[in-house]
């Protein structure tokens, strides 16, 4: 549908009389009907994501069983070596199809992602028969789970209302596999709640960065070639790429020594590490942003945004290459211990939890940056996302992200400190790895 929509003829444009005045638009917005398509097919994709992620990682992860001697720790692995794998298609997606759509058309690239696709599926196919399908011997979990929402969404408004005693009268009509869903629940909401600030950090990776990058020098050389900014975001597949070996085959048996956990650290551990080094890709990247300005300044282009800052653009990688490794820590923790720490009929659902919270966060932060921007446009006379970023203030919104990420691990250490594992092979103390 995408592909589709990218193909349909432009609106016609106006007679070149009306073009002659620069502040006239030169061309017909699209119809309503176009422009629902393709929203239409935008919210489709996300549909299908939400559908096919959480499915796809649950029936990988079921591959390895935790009763073999090995089974929690290649169970982490495979989390580990499924983002490895997955972070190949990302950087094709951003270097090359940007590419493509830079320079052949939209319609181009959307083609080959469907094409892609439809290799993917008949790949995905052919190895059905060869799949080990766990089947779960809880088959309400679901119905269970839905009433145990709307039971804690009830609970939630009587609390809101003041009506006391209505809590306590639900949770004693629950049947106990009901209690015992909305005690995981509970358990798992703060850790939900911090992910979603992780998330709002990132966030950034695929807006305010890449509109960074396309105000500085994208040349290659003295090739010529321009660098479209959004493939800059390879650079975060390649340090995960590069990162997943590191982790996974030299740091985690060298943990496992001192802890004597199978994973190396505990899930926790791992999510609160990466939660940390996102705070310092915030800190590298207004670091970089301001010394943009300075450039900016220094070149006399502050007020000419369409002129390309004498920096290069390769200035800005340390940041994208400390939000991989972030992400091999937070954004992988995050799946395992969604996945683990569910119901066994569940998983995909603890899977979608974890996915959620990246989603929820990205709404978030484009809430912050409406707030902040109406704030700081009618209180410091210019608001801190101009257009021209010359002469704004991307630098303050980082170091605002930078403060949050840094809260953000505080709330998380003090909530992992309690935290108890529901899985039996995560009994361990959670902040410092040594079995209970």
């Amino acid at each position: 549908m995408l592909t589709v929509s990218s193909m349909l003829p432009p609106p016609p444009h106006p007679p070149p009389a009306a073009c002659q005045d620069a502040s006239a638009a030169c061309s017909q917005p699209a119809s309503a009907a176009r422009t629902a398509f393709f929203y239409g097919t935008i919210y489709l994709v996300a549909l299908a994501q939400g559908f096919h992620k959480p499915n796809a990682q649950a029936i990988g992860a079921d591959q390895f069983s935790t009763s073999a001697p090995d089974g929690v720790a290649s169970r982490s692995s495979f989390f580990n070596w499924l983002h490895f794998s997955m972070s190949w298609g990302y950087i094709v997606a951003v270097v090359a199809l940007s590419y493509v759509q830079d320079n052949v058309g939209w319609a181009a690239g959307f083609g080959a992602s469907w094409a892609m696709m439809l290799v993917s599926l008949s790949v995905f196919l052919l190895g059905t028969r060869t799949y080990r399908a766990e089947r779960p011997r809880d088959r309400r979990a679901l119905a269970r789970l839905t009433k145990t929402f709307a039971a804690m969404a009830r609970s939630c408004m009587d609390w809101i209302l003041r009506r006391r005693g209505t809590m306590d009268t639900e949770s004693n009509l629950q049947t106990p596999k009901e209690q015992e869903g909305k005690r995981v629940l509970v358990k798992l909401l703060p850790i939900w709640m911090t992910s979603v600030l992780y998330g709002l950090v990132i966030a950034q990776v695929s807006t305010l960065f890449t509109k960074q990058g396309s105000t500085m020098d994208r040349r290659i050389g003295i090739t010529g070639i321009v660098v479209p900014p959004a493939a800059l975001q390879s650079f975060t597949g390649l340090a995960i790429i590069a990162s997943v070996p590191v982790y996974d085959r030299v740091f985690v048996p060298l943990a496992r020594r001192v802890t004597k956990h199978p994973s190396g650290i505990t899930m926790l551990q791992r999510i609160g590490a990466g939660m940390a080094i996102a705070t310092v890709a915030m800190v590298v990247a207004a670091l970089v942003e301001a010394a943009r300005l300075r450039a900016a300044r220094d070149a006399g282009l502050v007020d000419r945004p369409h002129v390309a800052v004498p920096m290069s653009l390769w200035w800005m990688v340390p940041q994208y290459v400390v939000i991989g490794v972030a992400d091999v820590f937070t954004v992988i923790g995050l799946e395992e211990f969604f996945y683990d720490q569910v119901p066994e009929a569940l998983r995909s659902v603890g899977l979608a939890l974890s996915l959620s919270a990246m989603g929820v966060g990205s709404y978030a932060s484009g809430m912050l940056v409406s707030a902040i921007d109406k704030v700081t446009g009618s209180t410091a006379g210019h608001s801190w996302f101009l257009d021209n970023l010359n002469r704004a203030h991307l630098d303050y919104f980082y170091w605002v992200l930078a403060g949050v990420g840094a809260l953000e691990v505080l709330v998380f250490m003090y909530l992992a400190r309690g935290y108890i594992y529901t899985n039996r092979c995560e009994f361990v103390d959670t902040m410092t790895g040594v079995p209970a």
